[in-house]
């Protein structure tokens, strides 16, 4: 899965696609590179970023999102956590809707996505941007991160979602410390207990720097190696921003595993 973060303030590749032109090029680049979809977000999530509201999130998005579903051919998920912008997404177009919330930001996701027969990527955080880091309080980290996803499935359940239109991503970097991003890693095993693929975001995040002392431009090799040591622990979908180094770390990892 290519990020595009069409931002001025997403952590690594803030303001990088602001041009829907540029948003576009990028696009087909990852699509060339090997991308399988393309994950497309207005509003960035990294830790204390501020919300913009749904007509800032709309000026952003949709002029890319309208040259990218007319010129790339893959499926795009849309990454918000707002309804209205879901809902127009669905309408353009989009197959996939990527919620960073898990469902408990806005009320009315999970029957939108419902009404339009649509996937969605559940995500595990406690709290928004702004307070995310502080909720990194945990007994069992894994356990207490299944527990809180099982919810926003049951969730997504009840409003109409079918079992097979819903994936689980357990947040790294999201309302946990770098050691318990490590926790989640060597413990992905036990995100199959949903039976549904798992989605996993390590692209050039913090805790790769706590683990090599690099900024996030300097991290596409951390990136490459845990995006290996994920697929073998199961991970089934990559959100990343390197598709080309990722997809070569991943064909060798497969490659290893195969008995």
């Amino acid at each position: 899965m290519g990020i595009l973060n069409v931002t001025p303030d997403s952590f690594y590749d803030g303001g990088f696609f602001l041009d829907p032109k540029d948003a576009l090029n990028h696009a087909l680049r990852m699509a060339e590179e090997g991308a399988d979809l393309l994950d497309v977000g207005g509003e960035s999530t990294r830790p204390g970023a501020k919300p913009v509201s749904t007509e800032e999130e709309t000026g952003r998005l949709f002029p890319a999102l309208e040259l990218i579903l007319r010129e790339v051919h893959l499926p795009v998920s849309l990454d918000t956590t707002k309804s209205d912008i879901a809902e127009e997404g669905l309408r353009m177009g989009v197959s996939i809707v990527n919620d960073v919330s898990g469902l408990k930001h806005d009320e009315r996701m999970a029957h939108v996505v419902a009404k339009h027969g649509a996937g969605i990527i559940l995500m595990h955080r406690r709290g928004n941007p702004e307070t995310m880091q502080s909720f990194a309080d945990y007994g069992d980290v894994v356990g207490e991160i299944i527990r809180e996803l099982s919810e926003s499935v049951e969730k997504a359940k009840a409003a109409g979602i079918l079992t097979e239109q819903i994936a689980v991503d357990p947040g790294l970097g999201f309302s946990k410390t770098a050691e318990q991003n490590f926790q989640v890693i060597r413990s992905l095993r036990e995100f199959r207990v949903f039976s549904r693929p798992v989605v996993v975001g390590p692209s050039r995040k913090s805790f790769l720097g706590a683990a090599t002392g690099k900024e996030a431009p300097e991290r596409i090799y951390s990136t490459s190696a845990v995006s290996a040591l994920l697929v073998e622990r199961g991970a089934h979908v990559l959100r990343v921003h390197d598709v080309s180094a990722v997809r070569d770390a991943v064909s060798v990892a497969v490659e290893v595993s195969k008995s």
